[in-house]
């Protein structure tokens, strides 16, 4: 750039371009646009002429010139060692000897987010004798953002979990590195790929993490998403399944790398006025959920209308039972003829906002979903515990944002199974803070 633009670096620096100074150089005179700038700069010993006593302002400098304005800035104390300047003439720095800790480089590249959430949950009814009678947990969320360049962004999680009932005195504690990916564009196309928490139709099908690359092309008030990759779930599963060589349900607990293995996935939706539309297709191999043991493909349809701080919506979804033919309920009957489809109803207004203390929210929800409709579902509630059946049953709630960044909520389930009729209940109470 050229040495006359400094006028502009001198307010960057913040340094006054009122206050005036005797001027060392022959060709900035007193009427010159940049004199007050380049003399008070002069005299702070910021910038330098030549051994002429001219400034050759109309002169192009080079990033070493610029790196030595920077340098003398920083030792003055007119820029900090996190300024942006620092960082971009860093390398220059480091030849000039002025050492600026890496850390500090790259203060403006990273950023460190974090949630907190305080949960707890009290369950009733004959269908959850094989889940303890109620959980408190403590999970703590730490997110860092890298910045790539303005197009992508790398995001990393760790997440601890503190249970307070368990083996030990304490209760039992978990730390686990939960997502890497990287996020941004290549032109109109949106991408996701690496380990992210997915969200598929609501969340009634799949809540959870997924190893995968996921791609969004937006086309008027329209969108496109395709995904491919496997299900990494939360490293834990806890179900039923039907064993057809033992003829029997099979209880599966353990270690599992996911619900399922592959999977693709297909979102066609937009916004048109007040309405939200969206059908979705997945596929997944080798599912290990309410059931099944097999592969399964469920497809949606859904809409929500909204109309100042209220909504309504609804979604249709259908399921494949292959995995369930031939299987038995528990009082011996057929099984196969289960539904393997079901809808979802919601309704709500407004919302608890994080920056709005005093901000609040009703909602409720109406499920009647077939077991080969779930995966991972969205839901505090117990919906798994109605393998192979499917569930029905209402959800009802509120949150309420006590100060700046708290927000406390409350949910009450009242599940059953679509055919044995056995109940599960949920009190669910949470706080979140976030920072």
């Amino acid at each position: 750039m050229k040495k006359s633009l400094v006028f502009a670096m001198a307010m960057a620096l913040g340094v006054s371009a009122t206050a005036f100074a005797a001027n060392p150089f022959s060709d900035v005179p007193a009427g010159h646009w940049a004199y007050a700038a380049v003399a008070k700069l002069a005299a702070a010993g910021i910038v330098d002429g030549y051994p002429d006593g001219t400034y050759k302002g109309d002169r192009t400098m080079t990033r070493y010139e610029m790196a030595q304005i920077v340098a003398k800035a920083l030792a003055k104390g007119a820029i900090g060692a996190d300024d942006k300047l620092v960082g971009e003439f860093a390398d220059e720095l480091d030849n000039l000897g002025v050492r600026v800790a890496k850390l500090e480089k790259n203060a403006d590249n990273v950023k460190i987010t974090g949630k907190v959430k305080l949960s707890y949950s009290e369950n009733s009814g004959g269908a959850v004798k094989d889940h303890d009678s109620d959980m408190a947990r403590l999970r703590t969320d730490i997110f860092f953002t890298g910045e790539v360049n303005d197009n992508w962004h790398y995001v990393a999680m760790l997440r601890n979990q503190q249970f307070f009932e368990g083996q030990n005195e304490s209760g039992d504690d978990s730390t686990d590195f939960q997502r890497a990916y990287l996020t941004g564009n290549i032109g109109v196309v949106n991408i996701t790929a690496g380990r992210y928490n997915d969200f598929i139709a609501d969340g009634n099908i799949y809540d959870n993490r997924v190893d995968a690359v996921k791609a969004t092309v937006p086309f008027g008030e329209a969108y496109l998403t395709a995904e491919y990759g496997k299900m990494a779930g939360n490293g834990y599963t806890d179900t039923k399944y039907w064993n057809s060589d033992k003829n029997n349900w099979v209880s599966y607990k353990g270690d599992s790398d996911s619900p399922a293995d592959k999977f693709w996935m297909a979102e066609l939706g937009g916004t048109w006025g007040n309405w939200d539309l969206a059908a979705d297709f997945i596929k997944a191999d080798d599912v290990i959920a309410m059931g099944m043991q097999d592969d399964d493909q469920i497809w949606t349809v859904g809409a929500t209308y909204h109309t100042g701080k209220f909504y309504l919506g609804g979604m249709y979804l259908a399921g494949d039972d292959d995995a369930l033919k031939g299987a038995k309920d528990s009082d011996g009957k057929d099984a196969s003829g289960y539904d393997d489809d079901g809808y979802v109803v919601k309704m709500g207004w407004a919302g608890a906002k994080a920056s709005d203390p005093g901000s609040w929210g009703l909602y409720a929800n109406y499920y009647d979903q077939g077991a080969p409709t779930v995966i991972s579902h969205t839901m505090d509630g117990l919906y798994d515990s109605f393998p192979g059946e499917g569930f029905k049953g209402y959800k009802v709630g509120g949150n309420v944002t006590l100060a700046k960044n708290m927000i406390a909520s409350v949910d009450y389930y009242d599940l059953k199974g679509k055919e044995t009729d056995k109940h599960a209940r949920t009190l669910w109470s949470q706080l979140v803070v976030t920072f």
